[in-house]
């Protein structure tokens, strides 16, 4: 189509077409042409096109492109900097809209509630992220604790680490998670060991470790469902 979107049919512009029928009605490539706002004069693509072409560049993968470094992105001819820092700024939007959203449910109730919840912050992570959930005694949550990050030993993961701030927020149980980025949630060796020593020292401070849930790509380990707590 000739000329730049100004000139196209209203009803075919993004802006427009949003406006009209709402966001859902746009392709990722319409939406990516409304954050970068122009295209490439240069090469006489449009917004759209450059959009397009980001998307191929990724695979028509948005949480790719979402992870891509700065210069991975400005690597597609006609992103620079500036375009780059709008997309990785909305992208980042979106993904603490998604996590805010997952955090005003008031309690947790089973594990696959808790995997969808943090799924989403944990599966394209490069490191193990190990936190503790403290939660009151009707199983609504208190607050989040990083315990660590890196691969996952005794000397890192301590009973003090995880027990003084439950003790702090008088916590009546805690729920532990964790990540593997490899993808495959299956518990390790090290995984076993810490969650017994966990569980244990719960015991003897009178809080109560509820569950272990390993987070992997698009699947998890419930140490509770399968009978291991």
């Amino acid at each position: 189509m000739p000329g730049g979107i100004k000139h196209w049919p209203e009803d075919e512009r993004p802006r427009e077409k949003l406006l009209k029928r709402g966001p859902e009605a746009l392709t990722d490539a319409e939406l990516l042409a409304l954050i970068l706002r122009t295209g490439d004069a240069a090469a006489k693509r449009s917004a759209i096109d450059l959009g397009r072409e980001l998307l191929r560049e990724f695979d028509g993968d948005l949480r790719r492109l979402a992870g891509a470094a700065v210069a991975e992105i400005c690597r597609v001819k006609g992103t620079g900097p500036a375009k780059a820092a709008s997309i990785k700024a909305a992208l980042e939007l979106a993904k603490r809209f998604e996590d805010d959203r997952m955090r005003s449910r008031d309690r947790f109730t089973c594990s696959e509630q808790i995997f969808n919840h943090y799924h989403h912050a944990f599966r394209d992570r490069k490191k193990e992220h190990f936190m503790a959930l403290l939660l009151d005694g009707k199983n609504r949550v208190i607050r989040e604790v990083q315990i660590s990050e890196g691969s996952l030993n005794q000397s890192i993961v301590h009973p003090r680490e995880v027990f003084n701030p439950a003790v702090r927020e008088s916590a009546a149980a805690i729920i532990l998670v964790h990540n593997h980025p490899t993808g495959d949630p299956t518990p390790s060796r090290e995984d076993l060991e810490i969650t017994r020593r966990l569980r244990d020292a719960g015991d003897l401070m009178g809080v109560r470790v509820l569950d272990h849930i390993i987070i992997g790509d698009g699947r998890y380990t419930s140490f509770a469902d399968r009978g291991m707590m």
